[in-house]
């Protein structure tokens, strides 16, 4: 890891454990791991841009409804950021430098742009995490507005949103289904999606190493990352770091799960074998 990659992870680590995380300091640190060629100027340019695009708005906008429209007349309408299918397939979809530069993204890269657009010019606004999709909230979360940014700013109605709910899980939207996420929530969503996508195509472990290292770095996040970072190790033929990494996730688990602590020990020997 190169000194300056160092540096942006103390930063990102620092940052997710301010009292406030700024979200769109810790999106452009993801993306400066998935840009590694961007400069401490590149990622300035991409906070000066977000501020650009909130000067645009018009001034004295009251009420959800009105942030709302303003915000797709000017993200979707005159500056053209929108999603389609093929966004799936590109890692650049999850940066948001690369979003902010191309327009495109994933909806939760989009819906990032919105909120600290919507947030510098004073907007109500928060992410809402949809199952399978993600859109921004305006206002009372009892009386909510809602907006899909990658439909470029569709304003959704109440069944709109039930029914995107349904659709991907069959069942009527839970109680909670529609609450603010927070900054982490967002980030550990957008590095879940970086890793979905490196995780088919077996020739980027580099990026499912990097976006596991970073949510290692959350105050919160699931034990079974230090397995998937010691399995990525091997994979990638660091056989000692990842049978040390196997070997410590082992004493982790071995309090409630004696059988799988010593299955992952054993994977922890071979992985020391394949040096010999």
């Amino acid at each position: 890891m190169y000194p300056e990659s160092t540096d942006r992870r103390r930063r990102f680590a620092e940052e997710a454990r301010a009292e406030r995380p700024d979200l769109a300091t810790l999106c452009l640190l993801i993306g400066a791991e998935g840009e590694p060629s961007l400069t401490e100027r590149d990622l300035d340019a991409a906070q000066a841009e977000l501020d650009r695009l909130a000067g645009l708005l018009p001034y004295g906008l009251t009420g959800a409804h009105a942030w709302a429209t303003a915000l797709a007349e000017l993200l979707g309408g005159r500056c053209g950021f929108h999603g389609s299918p093929a966004e799936y397939r590109r890692l650049e979809a999850s940066l948001l430098p690369a979003v902010l530069r191309r327009r495109r993204g994933l909806p939760i890269l989009l819906s990032v742009v919105w909120i600290e657009v919507a947030r510098r010019a004073g907007a109500p606004v928060y992410g809402v995490a949809l199952p399978g999709h993600f859109v921004v909230g305006f206002g009372d979360p009892e009386r909510r507005v809602l907006a899909d940014p990658f439909a470029a700013g569709r304003l959704l109605t109440g069944a709109d949103a039930d029914r995107l709910i349904t659709g991907v899980t069959g069942a009527p939207p839970a109680p909670d289904a529609y609450r603010p996420a927070s900054a982490l929530d967002i980030v550990q969503r957008v590095l879940n999606n970086i890793r979905a996508w490196a995780a088919t195509r077996r020739e980027r472990t580099d990026v499912a190493l990097w976006a596991v290292e970073l949510a290692l770095l959350l105050p919160a996040h699931p034990a079974r990352l230090r397995y998937d970072r010691a399995q990525l190790l091997v994979q990638r033929g660091e056989f000692l770091s990842g049978a040390a990494e196997l070997e410590e996730y082992a004493r982790v688990v071995a309090a409630v799960e004696p059988a799988t602590a010593e299955a992952i020990r054993h994977k922890a020997r071979s992985a020391r074998a394949m040096l010999n």
